[in-house]
């Protein structure tokens, strides 16, 4: 793929069903913000791209509740856009993500148990800062990350991140004892699948981890169309409610569910704000950086995201 084709891909959509119950019968949530022939800038598919507001279609299907983007763009397409990703930002960040991840595997070893060198797959590995954080902490972890440049990030940094989905030839006949998807399920066109996937990665009593948006959150029914989280990369939206009926279906136990925050730079977290709204983020932005906190990282939760916890049947 050349430079230019990195840039901007012209994706088709396409319609699609329910991914959790396969009914073809919707109503409209939030309409399209988007052309259906726009093209579309790789950019927007990278995790710290600021394009809120900018979205397919979004439905939710009237049989089981299900909130999703349709029609969205094909998953053959959505998966050359996440390979030719790069996310420059993301490393400035990595501060940040390095306490998020911190918090997120302390939150995990109290549910799942303590490393005592048991394998971990981390889904959506991005440039390996969750894979290195668990490693530190006795995991055997790898990850797997569609991106060509995110995985040659980590790869560089000598952890052991393959480039590819759970499909990856690397993966086949191998099984781990937990499996984490941290903010990644949103963005693939199977979430249904792709948790089966998952399923057949684990050992028998392993556990699934994953964190997504909460589409029924309070934060999320305040704001409405105005929710940063709708989002052209963002194609599904679940509550704590479906991702539980979509664990089940693939035979996984759910054990827990709940809200969990993150941390944020105060200067990324004041980019985020204006990409919201110009006037407050530029007000935000003279405070922060008049008293010189760009770079603290700060505790967020407003109770949008969340993450669950479901076990493989021994």
């Amino acid at each position: 793929m050349s430079q230019d084709d990195q840039k901007c891909l012209f994706l088709i959509m396409i319609s699609v069903p329910c991914n959790l119950c396969g009914a073809d019968d919707y109503k409209v949530r939030f309409p399209a913000t988007i052309q259906p022939q726009e093209q579309i800038e790789v950019d927007a598919f990278s995790c710290t791209n600021p394009g809120y507001g900018h979205h397919a279609q979004i439905v939710q299907c009237r049989q089981c509740g299900y909130v999703y983007a349709n029609p969205r763009w094909d998953g053959d397409e959505i998966l050359q856009a996440y390979t030719a990703v790069t996310d420059e930002t993301y490393l400035q960040e990595r501060a940040a993500r390095e306490l998020t991840f911190q918090k997120h595997l302390r939150a995990m070893e109290k549910r799942v148990g303590m490393a005592n060198g048991r394998s971990l797959l981390d889904v959506g590995a991005y440039i390996g800062v969750f894979v290195e954080t668990a490693c530190e902490a006795g995991w055997q972890a790898c990850g797997v990350e569609p991106s060509e440049w995110a995985a040659s990030v980590a790869q560089k940094q000598g952890l052991h991140v393959i480039h590819g989905t759970q499909d990856a030839p690397e993966l086949a006949g191998k099984q781990f004892d937990v499996v984490t998807m941290w903010d990644v399920i949103e963005h693939v066109a199977d979430p249904l699948g792709e948790i089966g996937k998952a399923y057949h990665l684990l050992k028998p009593g392993g556990w699934v981890v994953i964190h997504t948006m909460d589409i029924s959150s309070l934060m999320a029914k305040l704001m409405g169309a105005r929710w940063p989280w709708l989002m052209d990369m963002h194609i599904h939206y679940f509550s704590q409610k479906t991702l539980r009926q979509m664990l089940k279906k693939n035979r996984f136990e759910v054990v827990w569910s709940g809200a969990e925050g993150r941390y944020l730079r105060l200067n990324y977290f004041v980019s985020r704000v204006e990409a919201l709204s110009r006037p407050l983020g530029r007000l935000a932005s003279w405070v922060v950086n008049g008293l010189r906190l760009g770079h603290v990282a700060i505790p967020l939760n407003f109770g949008d995201l969340f993450t669950v916890y479901a076990k493989k049947p021994s």
